[in-house]
């Protein structure tokens, strides 16, 4: 046993529920930004604003009724899959053939893995990079022996465990998004205010969307819980940080408290009740949906993708015929959910918690 574990040792494989669970989960989500979330993006400017260079077909797979044309927004969303295999082979410090390898394994995965393609991709990357790793610089072909073994370990699992892995996602992600709908209060509360709590954790709220595939009012809810924290968090600590810290968590991500949160957790108070109120009113209120990329549903106020997210959402529902325009409460929502609510409420909340003590002034600080 003690030799198996100096091998593991030696080889950079932990065990651990951090590299697992964290690292690899929040490279994963990096992933998905490059490619999915940047070529959604893309593509919506260049539909709503005419640019003909982003709406123009670059390139054309295949022939006849078969055939598919692709943009450069549908590139970059079509090389999804090889980007969380890569950016979690990554995350694991996979050596470079390793790395390399792992591109087939995503694409693999990701097309096997169905609606729930980004949770097999997550499970079954980490087993090809670990069996890479294993193998890698162990013989004296291992130009030829690592990069096989990766990818027939990978692509094999991913051929046997894939479709359920991502049917299991799939279904999890409908059944939150089946009781949304059912109990929109209720749901409201519990998904804005956990994706919320999960986005300021050091975990990737936007990969567990993205892997559960929240959509619909399900995902709106969880725009507004990330929005609480992000926002609120920004607004909440502004006499400490100033305006770099406003725009550093505003539109960076509130992991920045986290630190803060260890040394006092009930500083989490305020935007963790205002996303308890935002997520509701949501759903309730505004019917706020997320009918674009799930990652979004994960992202907040980051780089303005969650908002950015809910409009790609209309725009999409426009062409498929699904609603005739964008009206004055659309806006409205997305507006006070995303921006207003969270800051004016996490403000309030946070008065009587300075007053009795609870948040202390430098509480908030971030570290330079």
């Amino acid at each position: 046993m003690e030799q198996f574990r100096a091998f593991l040792r030696r080889k950079n494989i932990v065990f651990s529920a951090k590299r697992y669970g964290v690292d690899a989960l929040g490279a994963m989500a990096q992933g998905l930004f490059c490619t999915l979330l940047v070529g959604t993006i893309l593509n919506t400017l260049g539909t709503q604003f005419h640019i003909g260079f982003l709406s123009a077909t670059v390139v054309t797979v295949g022939t006849g009724e078969a055939a598919t044309a692709y943009t450069i927004g549908g590139l970059a969303s079509a090389m999804v899959g090889p980007a969380m295999a890569v950016a979690i082979g990554s995350a694991l410090q996979a050596p470079a053939l390793v790395l390399f390898s792992l591109v087939p394994v995503g694409y693999a995965t990701n097309i096997l893995g169905g609606a729930g393609g980004p949770l097999a991709v997550l499970v079954i990357a980490i087993i090809a990079a670990e069996c890479g790793k294993a193998v890698s610089k162990e013989t004296k072909v291992d130009i030829l022996v690592t990069p096989i073994v990766t990818v027939l370990v990978g692509i094999g699992v991913a051929y046997l465990v894939a479709p359920p892995i991502g049917t299991a996602a799939s279904w999890v992600g409908n059944l939150i998004m089946w009781a949304t709908e059912l109990q929109p209060f209720f749901m409201g509360i519990l998904v804005s205010v956990i994706v919320g709590i999960a986005l300021t954790l050091p975990i990737s709220s936007a990969a567990i969307c993205a892997a559960l595939g929240l959509t619909g009012l399900a995902g709106g809810a969880a725009v507004a819980g990330c929005c609480a924290q992000m926002v609120g968090f920004a607004v909440l600590s502004f006499r400490e940080n100033r305006w770099g810290g406003l725009v550093s968590q505003g539109l960076g991500t509130s992991m920045l408290q986290m630190g803060n949160i260890v040394r006092n957790p009930r500083i989490w108070i305020p935007p963790t009740l205002a996303s308890a109120i935002t997520g509701p009113i949501a759903t309730c209120l505004f019917r706020l949906e997320m009918n674009g990329t799930p990652v979004s549903s994960g992202m907040g106020t980051c780089g303005l993708v969650g908002p950015i997210g809910v409009y790609t959402g209309w725009v999409e529902d426009i062409a498929a015929g699904l609603r005739t325009s964008i009206g004055g409460m659309d806006w409205l929502g997305l507006v006070l959910i995303c921006f207003v609510l969270p800051g004016v409420l996490t403000w309030l909340l946070g008065i009587p918690c300075r007053k009795a003590g609870w948040i202390k002034e430098g509480d908030l600080k971030l570290e330079d």
